[in-house]
């Protein structure tokens, strides 16, 4: 006879091995019915978050809207600074013109032949003479600088359109406008001129946005039209008048430009005058601007 005991032991190990095989069976289906169940709750997910050609199409539409709508405003904000910039500038020249004023008796300098816009020798370091050919007239302020740089317009770094002066043995032209921006009132009026003997300083333009260096501030090349309704100012860069220096007209009314014809701007220059103030000068034929602006003479 066997071992009841022993049959027995073995009657519990089977059932033991049947049950542990019906919990592993039941393991793995929950757990391949779990993966199941995950996967597809990923995948509806997804799908859930995902954008359609349509409303990609949309999104792209509204953000062209926004650009078109921002950036006119934002080149109008950058242009607003540069125009400060520039007007800070002027002030500092006035305050340069003011000391020198001090030293000589208050006597407006007659800037000779400096009628162009070379600051150095063609080493670079050394200052051209007072006086010079080819010279520009800040050159008579030098002493009372820092630096040249004040004499620059952000809005004036680039002329693709060329300068009234050709320097064929600069490299790059554009770069010397970037330190001689501005144009001095060279009217026979204000040359060599005590400034006592002047109406009033605050209604005297001492320099203002041009191309030209020295101006002769007659109707060829000044802002006023020698007081005559109706008449034109700036003939030398005017196109439809003949002028030759018309490609060159951009670069006077050079701020908060809006057109883009060769005698319209839209924009409007500053002005130093000498009283020490900065101002701005819509761009004008000339009937808003008065002579004696130039002369310093009373009205």
């Amino acid at each position: 006879m066997g071992n009841p005991g022993s049959e027995k032991n073995c009657q519990i190990v089977a059932c033991a091995k049947c049950q542990l095989e019906k919990i592993v069976d039941l393991t793995l289906h929950r757990t391949m019915k779990g993966e199941t169940m995950n996967y597809r709750e990923t995948r509806i997910r997804h799908k859930a978050k995902g954008f359609t050609l349509i409303e990609l199409l949309v999104v792209i539409a509204i953000i062209a809207i926004l650009l078109a709508i921002l950036l006119p405003a934002m080149r109008k904000i950058k242009e607003m600074g540069r125009e400060q910039v520039c007007k800070s500038n002027l002030r500092n020249v006035g305050m340069a013109v003011h000391m020198y004023l001090d030293d000589y008796d208050r006597i407006l300098p007659d800037t000779g032949n400096s009628n162009e816009f070379l600051w150095y020798e063609p080493d670079g370091v050394t200052y051209r003479k007072v006086g010079s050919s080819d010279t520009y007239w800040g050159i008579w302020y030098k002493d009372y600088l820092k630096e040249t740089k004040i004499f620059g317009c952000p809005s004036l770094q680039r002329v693709p359109e060329g300068l009234i002066y050709s320097y064929s043995d600069y490299p790059d032209p554009s770069k010397l406008i970037q330190h001689a921006a501005y144009g001095l009132n060279h009217h026979t009026r204000a040359r060599n001129r005590n400034t006592t003997t002047i109406y009033r300083l605050d209604e005297f333009i001492f320099c203002t946005d041009h191309s030209e260096p020295r101006p002769g501030c007659g109707t060829g090349d000044g802002f006023h039209n020698d007081d005559i309704p109706g008449a034109m100012n700036l003939t030398d860069y005017r196109k439809s008048l003949g002028g030759n220096r018309w490609f060159s007209y951009r670069q006077i009314f050079r701020h908060n430009i809006r057109y883009h014809e060769d005698e319209r701007t839209g924009g409007r220059a500053n002005v130093l005058w000498l009283d020490g103030h900065v101002s701005a000068i819509e761009e004008t034929t000339g009937d808003d601007v008065e002579k004696r602006w130039y002369t310093g003479d009373k009205p």
